[in-house]
């Protein structure tokens, strides 16, 4: 995903009211930006920590500029515009990066039961695939250890899509759930039990259902956003 511009850069000052944070320019003015992630942010929220936004430069907006990307510990940088996620996994799939599933159709928005999943791939008895956004690696005091996990918060919303996903399978369908670890350091991802134990639990009897659990980790800059090459899940 190219930006059509390249994303301005700033300082963190703090988020707040879960949808506002307030950045220092590197003109030095203070401006109020989106916040466009409802998640907690967990160790995505150090205070002069290095940000990246876009402009609308739509005047009517109440807040013209979206935050993107902030640089975490260790000098990497996660991309936390959860409403990037889909995008960067459907540009992934028409480039063939999720192997095993290269050349099939890809569409959008697609209803099972009372769910919407995100993706199907392929026309004929298609490929049912949930994209979650993975932004959660080491903190500063803790080794550069490239370990990402999910959720970063407690997730009954998570938990659903994983019971849907599994009872696509038993019912002979095919499901995958994939990460989009927008985050530069990732080296793999792993269900955060410390932090949604039931999370953790649906996740590891879903895959022994048969749902695929697959990541592609993402390479982060003020030009473009791009998914470039997948990592090990570890249950």
């Amino acid at each position: 995903m190219k930006f059509s511009e390249p994303l301005i850069e700033g300082r963190l000052v703090k988020r707040y009211k879960r949808f506002m944070a307030d950045v220092v320019t590197a003109q030095g003015d203070e401006i109020t930006i989106h916040c466009p992630n409802t998640g907690s942010m967990m160790n995505c929220l150090n205070e002069g920590a290095a940000v990246l936004f876009s402009d609308s430069h739509n005047p009517k907006r109440k807040l013209r500029h979206t935050w993107e990307a902030v640089q975490v510990a260790h000098g990497q940088w996660a991309g936390i515009n959860t409403h990037r996620a889909n995008a960067l996994v459907e540009e992934a799939l028409q480039a063939g990066l999720l192997k095993g599933y290269e050349g099939l159709a890809v569409k959008r928005e697609v209803k099972w039961g009372d769910s919407r999943i995100d993706f199907t791939l392929g026309d004929q008895s298609p490929v049912f695939l949930e994209v979650k956004n993975v932004t959660l690696g080491p903190a500063a005091n803790e080794p550069d250890s490239g370990v990402m996990y999910f959720p970063d918060a407690v997730t009954t919303r998570g938990h659903k899509h994983l019971q849907t996903l599994a009872d696509i399978v038993r019912e002979g369908g095919q499901a995958v759930l994939l990460y989009c670890v927008q985050h530069t350091g990732a080296k793999e991802v792993r269900p955060a039990d410390h932090i949604d134990a039931e999370y953790a639990r649906l996740l590891r009897e879903a895959a022994q259902a048969g749902v695929e659990v697959r990541a592609l980790k993402a390479e982060i800059s003020a030009q473009e956003i791009a998914l470039v090459k997948e990592i090990p899940v570890v249950l």
